[in-house]
């Protein structure tokens, strides 16, 4: 039915998808942590602010286990250079996400206030931590990272933990964390009413105005000042796996170029950039769900961009850019794509539909008297 060129590109967008939703439903979730202990003056405010997001943040989650699983069974070369070579980076995430469910089901559990406020801290940590460091890998997949293939496609990991903290990279981990806390200011702004509702239209407005600012530096840092590698020679697309059957020229910066050579992929930064001053604007005001909306919108373009930029990349190699993995030569077999393509096709909609329909049972908004009437069911 589908060639496996066809099924190539097919996988690219459903990860790409996957990563989508991540970002959507867990950015608000980690901007949520991120500003609890500045929007939140008290306890009950405080459990407001933790029931905003309640009943849906394990499900939110269960998108990044979603993404891990797809690069696993899709893209297997990827899968393994990141998780390998980045170790220690891997899990300092990991263990940064360890705060979230222990702060969610624990902090209740106790009136003490101390007790409480250590655990919201930890909730705290839990939402700073992971968009720094996923930003600073964003940052590091622009750049490229130290690896290389042998003639048996054994990976080599040549670089440092220390070697990611480049500048560029911490500049993606600050953007990276300014997303995800204005993303949540504006699920907050839409969920609350009174005083939370008005700090968190205060601190959406600061920080868009910040990320705006951060994402025109970054911009302009990667169209001036990165490298990007250009295909010279490469194996047919439908062709088995083999990284190595391809000539790779690291040549100047050539991201513009790249956008330029692909004139419709420039609506993805477009998008982006609307979408989220779009966001700005309407987060000054009494704008709510087109405020969220539009950051929704301006989220995808941003991602998009990333993903059209690194087009047909996955993982560039700093090192050997002959080695650098791309969408035609680092995937799984046609069979094993071509079966999880059905599997996805059938229960990814059921998935989406089942989150649609979670969304619109437990929505409106979480009032500090609801706190105060239900203290045993709710955090």
């Amino acid at each position: 039915m589908f060639d496996y060129e066809i099924l190539r590109i097919i996988w690219w967008v459903f990860i790409g998808v996957v990563a989508i939703a991540f970002t959507l439903t867990e950015g608000f979730d980690f901007g949520v942590g991120t500003l609890l202990p500045f929007l939140g003056k008290n306890d009950v405010e405080r459990r407001v602010i933790i029931n905003t997001v309640g009943t849906t943040w394990e499900g939110n989650q269960v998108w990044l286990v979603l993404l891990g699983g797809a690069i696993f069974a899709i893209w297997p070369a990827v899968y393994a250079t990141l998780f390998s070579g980045l170790y220690v980076a891997m899990m300092l995430v990991l263990f940064s996400l360890f705060f979230r469910p222990a702060g969610f089901d624990y902090r209740s559990k106790l009136e003490h206030p101390a007790w409480r406020s250590a655990w919201d801290y930890c909730l705290f940590l839990g939402g700073t931590l992971p968009p720094i460091l996923l930003g600073v890998l964003v940052g590091n997949l622009l750049l490229g990272l130290p690896f290389h293939l042998d003639q048996d496609l054994r990976t080599f990991y040549t670089g440092t933990f220390w070697a990611l903290l480049s500048p560029f990279a911490l500049l993606c981990g600050v953007i990276g964390l300014i997303l995800t806390t204005f993303h949540g200011a504006l699920f907050l702004k839409w969920r609350t009413e009174g005083v939370i509702h008005e700090r968190a239209r205060k601190a959406a407005h600061c920080l868009g105005l910040l990320l705006i600012m951060a994402l025109c530096i970054a911009t302009l840092w990667v169209l001036s000042g990165l490298t990007r590698p250009e295909i010279l020679t490469i194996a047919g697309h439908g062709s088995p796996s083999n990284p190595l059957q391809k000539t790779v020229l690291q040549v100047g910066p050539g991201w513009w170029p790249h956008f330029q050579a692909n004139p419709w992929m420039l609506t993805a930064p477009i998008l982006g950039f609307l979408g989220i001053c779009s966001a700005w604007v309407l987060g000054r005001g009494k704008g709510t769900a087109s405020a969220f909306y539009a950051n929704s919108i301006g989220i995808i373009g941003v991602l998009l961009t990333l993903g059209f930029g690194l087009f047909p990349f996955l993982l560039i190699s700093s090192t050997s850019p002959n080695s650098s993995l791309t969408l035609w030569d680092s995937t799984s077999s046609e069979m094993t794509m071509l079966i999880a393509f059905w599997i996805t096709v059938v229960f990814l909609p059921i998935v989406l539909l089942y989150t649609r329909w979670v969304y619109k049972i437990i929505w409106g908004p979480v009032t500090e008297k609801a706190i105060l009437d239900d203290r045993h069911t709710l955090y």
